[in-house]
Protein backbone atom coordinates (compact mmCIF):
# COMPACT_ATOMS: atom_id res chain seq x y z
CA UNK A 1 0.00 0.00 0.00
CA UNK A 2 1.67 3.19 -1.24
CA UNK A 3 1.20 6.65 0.25
CA UNK A 4 2.58 9.65 -1.61
CA UNK A 5 3.08 13.05 0.02
CA UNK A 6 3.12 15.71 -2.71
CA UNK A 7 3.89 19.29 -1.72
CA UNK A 8 5.16 22.73 -2.62
CA UNK A 9 7.08 24.81 -0.11
CA UNK A 10 8.75 28.14 -0.70
CA UNK A 11 10.26 28.88 2.71
CA UNK A 12 10.27 25.44 4.32
CA UNK A 13 7.10 25.49 6.44
CA UNK A 14 5.15 23.06 4.27
CA UNK A 15 8.32 21.02 3.81
CA UNK A 16 8.50 20.47 7.58
CA UNK A 17 4.80 19.64 7.74
CA UNK A 18 5.26 17.16 4.86
CA UNK A 19 8.01 15.41 6.82
CA UNK A 20 5.65 15.07 9.79
CA UNK A 21 2.81 13.77 7.57
CA UNK A 22 5.18 11.14 6.17
CA UNK A 23 6.31 10.18 9.69
CA UNK A 24 2.70 9.54 10.66
CA UNK A 25 1.93 7.53 7.52
CA UNK A 26 4.95 5.29 8.14
CA UNK A 27 3.42 4.22 11.47
CA UNK A 28 0.82 2.18 9.57
CA UNK A 29 1.93 -1.38 8.95
CA UNK A 30 2.57 -2.13 5.30
CA UNK A 31 2.65 1.52 4.23
CA UNK A 32 5.30 2.43 1.68
CA UNK A 33 5.62 6.21 1.95
CA UNK A 34 7.15 8.50 -0.67
CA UNK A 35 7.65 12.26 -0.53
CA UNK A 36 8.07 14.52 -3.55
CA UNK A 37 7.69 18.20 -4.43
CA UNK A 38 5.95 19.71 -7.40
CA UNK A 39 8.08 21.54 -10.00
CA UNK A 40 9.08 25.13 -9.32
CA UNK A 41 7.68 27.62 -11.82
CA UNK A 42 9.58 30.72 -10.70
CA UNK A 43 13.05 31.52 -12.07
CA UNK A 44 15.94 31.55 -9.60
CA UNK A 45 16.26 35.31 -9.92
CA UNK A 46 12.73 35.80 -8.64
CA UNK A 47 13.28 33.30 -5.83
CA UNK A 48 16.40 35.23 -4.85
CA UNK A 49 14.45 38.49 -4.66
CA UNK A 50 11.89 36.72 -2.48
CA UNK A 51 14.59 35.42 -0.15
CA UNK A 52 13.69 31.81 -0.91
CA UNK A 53 16.87 30.45 -2.51
CA UNK A 54 18.37 29.11 0.73
CA UNK A 55 15.23 27.22 1.72
CA UNK A 56 14.88 25.87 -1.83
CA UNK A 57 18.43 24.54 -1.67
CA UNK A 58 17.63 22.84 1.65
CA UNK A 59 14.85 20.90 -0.11
CA UNK A 60 16.93 20.00 -3.18
CA UNK A 61 17.29 16.39 -2.00
CA UNK A 62 13.52 15.85 -2.30
CA UNK A 63 12.66 14.40 -5.72
CA UNK A 64 10.47 16.39 -8.09
CA UNK A 65 7.09 14.77 -8.63
CA UNK A 66 5.85 13.70 -12.04
CA UNK A 67 2.17 13.64 -12.87
CA UNK A 68 2.28 9.90 -13.57
CA UNK A 69 3.59 9.30 -10.03
CA UNK A 70 0.10 10.04 -8.73
CA UNK A 71 -1.34 7.02 -10.51
CA UNK A 72 1.02 4.65 -8.69
CA UNK A 73 -0.18 5.62 -5.20
CA UNK A 74 -3.10 4.31 -3.17
CA UNK A 75 -3.28 7.53 -1.16
CA UNK A 76 -2.00 11.03 -1.92
CA UNK A 77 -1.58 13.73 0.71
CA UNK A 78 -1.09 17.18 -0.80
CA UNK A 79 0.59 20.11 0.91
CA UNK A 80 0.40 23.69 -0.31
CA UNK A 81 0.89 27.15 1.14
CA UNK A 82 -2.08 29.50 1.00
CA UNK A 83 -2.18 32.15 -1.70
CA UNK A 84 -5.12 34.50 -1.20
CA UNK A 85 -7.24 31.69 0.26
CA UNK A 86 -6.34 29.19 -2.44
CA UNK A 87 -3.52 26.83 -3.39
CA UNK A 88 -0.26 28.25 -4.70
CA UNK A 89 0.35 28.63 -8.43
CA UNK A 90 2.97 25.89 -8.53
CA UNK A 91 0.50 23.32 -7.19
CA UNK A 92 -2.26 24.62 -9.46
CA UNK A 93 -0.07 24.23 -12.53
CA UNK A 94 0.89 20.70 -11.50
CA UNK A 95 -2.74 19.68 -11.00
CA UNK A 96 -3.76 21.31 -14.27
CA UNK A 97 -1.43 18.84 -15.99
CA UNK A 98 -3.40 15.82 -14.70
CA UNK A 99 -5.96 15.86 -17.52
CA UNK A 100 -4.79 12.54 -18.93
CA UNK A 101 -5.14 10.91 -15.51
CA UNK A 102 -8.68 12.26 -15.33
CA UNK A 103 -9.48 11.02 -18.86
CA UNK A 104 -8.64 7.44 -17.95
CA UNK A 105 -9.98 7.59 -14.39
CA UNK A 106 -6.55 6.83 -12.98
CA UNK A 107 -7.20 8.53 -9.63
CA UNK A 108 -10.76 7.36 -9.05
CA UNK A 109 -11.14 5.71 -5.65
CA UNK A 110 -7.73 6.76 -4.35
CA UNK A 111 -7.60 8.40 -0.93
CA UNK A 112 -6.70 12.11 -0.91
CA UNK A 113 -6.03 14.65 1.82
CA UNK A 114 -4.66 18.20 2.08
CA UNK A 115 -2.59 20.23 4.55
CA UNK A 116 -1.57 23.86 4.29
CA UNK A 117 0.02 26.98 5.80
CA UNK A 118 -0.67 30.69 5.87
CA UNK A 119 1.10 33.76 7.19
CA UNK A 120 -1.65 34.71 9.62
CA UNK A 121 -4.12 32.91 11.85
CA UNK A 122 -7.05 33.80 9.59
CA UNK A 123 -5.14 33.81 6.31
CA UNK A 124 -7.34 31.38 4.40
CA UNK A 125 -6.21 27.97 5.62
CA UNK A 126 -9.69 26.45 5.59
CA UNK A 127 -10.69 27.91 2.22
CA UNK A 128 -7.43 26.70 0.69
CA UNK A 129 -8.11 23.12 1.73
CA UNK A 130 -11.79 23.23 0.81
CA UNK A 131 -11.14 24.73 -2.63
CA UNK A 132 -8.39 22.13 -3.19
CA UNK A 133 -11.01 19.45 -2.58
CA UNK A 134 -12.88 20.53 -5.72
CA UNK A 135 -10.07 19.26 -7.95
CA UNK A 136 -9.82 16.02 -5.99
CA UNK A 137 -13.56 15.41 -6.31
CA UNK A 138 -13.37 15.94 -10.07
CA UNK A 139 -10.71 13.24 -10.10
CA UNK A 140 -13.05 10.89 -8.21
CA UNK A 141 -10.85 10.68 -5.14
CA UNK A 142 -11.99 9.80 -1.62
CA UNK A 143 -11.35 12.83 0.59
CA UNK A 144 -10.10 12.44 4.15
CA UNK A 145 -9.67 15.29 6.62
CA UNK A 146 -8.42 15.65 10.18
CA UNK A 147 -11.07 14.28 12.56
CA UNK A 148 -11.73 15.73 15.99
CA UNK A 149 -10.16 12.62 17.47
CA UNK A 150 -7.06 14.77 17.08
CA UNK A 151 -8.01 16.91 20.07
CA UNK A 152 -5.11 19.31 19.50
CA UNK A 153 -7.17 21.28 17.00
CA UNK A 154 -9.48 22.34 19.84
CA UNK A 155 -6.75 23.80 22.04
CA UNK A 156 -7.41 27.23 23.51
CA UNK A 157 -4.12 27.73 25.33
CA UNK A 158 -2.13 28.69 22.24
CA UNK A 159 -2.51 29.96 18.72
CA UNK A 160 -2.42 26.96 16.43
CA UNK A 161 -3.37 25.79 12.99
CA UNK A 162 -5.49 22.75 12.26
CA UNK A 163 -9.15 22.19 11.43
CA UNK A 164 -11.38 19.21 10.56
CA UNK A 165 -10.40 19.86 6.93
CA UNK A 166 -6.70 19.22 7.52
CA UNK A 167 -3.53 20.09 9.38
CA UNK A 168 -2.09 23.55 8.95
CA UNK A 169 0.57 25.85 10.31
CA UNK A 170 0.86 29.61 10.80
CA UNK A 171 4.11 30.92 9.34
CA UNK A 172 4.01 34.51 10.63
CA UNK A 173 3.92 37.74 8.65
CA UNK A 174 7.61 37.40 7.74
CA UNK A 175 7.75 33.60 7.75
CA UNK A 176 9.52 33.68 11.09
CA UNK A 177 7.31 31.14 12.87
CA UNK A 178 8.15 27.45 12.43
CA UNK A 179 5.46 24.78 12.81
CA UNK A 180 4.64 24.25 16.48
CA UNK A 181 4.71 20.83 18.11
CA UNK A 182 0.91 20.79 18.13
CA UNK A 183 0.79 21.55 14.41
CA UNK A 184 3.37 18.85 13.68
CA UNK A 185 1.35 16.43 15.81
CA UNK A 186 -1.69 17.24 13.67
CA UNK A 187 0.31 16.53 10.53
CA UNK A 188 1.54 13.20 11.91
CA UNK A 189 -2.01 12.28 12.94
CA UNK A 190 -3.34 13.13 9.49
CA UNK A 191 -0.65 11.08 7.76
CA UNK A 192 -1.38 8.06 9.95
CA UNK A 193 -5.15 8.48 9.59
CA UNK A 194 -4.98 8.66 5.79
CA UNK A 195 -2.65 5.69 5.55
CA UNK A 196 -4.88 3.62 7.85
CA UNK A 197 -7.95 4.33 5.72
CA UNK A 198 -6.07 3.58 2.51
CA UNK A 199 -4.89 0.30 4.01
CA UNK A 200 -8.45 -0.72 4.83
CA UNK A 201 -9.66 0.16 1.34
CA UNK A 202 -6.79 -1.78 -0.23
CA UNK A 203 -7.78 -5.03 1.51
Amino acid sequence: MKVLVVYYSMYGHIHRMAEAVAEGAREVEGAEVGVCRVPETLPEGVLKLMGAVESQQAMAHVPVCRVDDLATADAIIFGTPTRFGNMCGQMRQFLDATGQLWARGALVGKVASVFTSSNTQHGGQESTILSFHITLLHQGMVIVGLPYTFAGQMRMDEITGGSPYGASTIAGAKGERLPSENELAAARFQGKHVAAIASKLAR
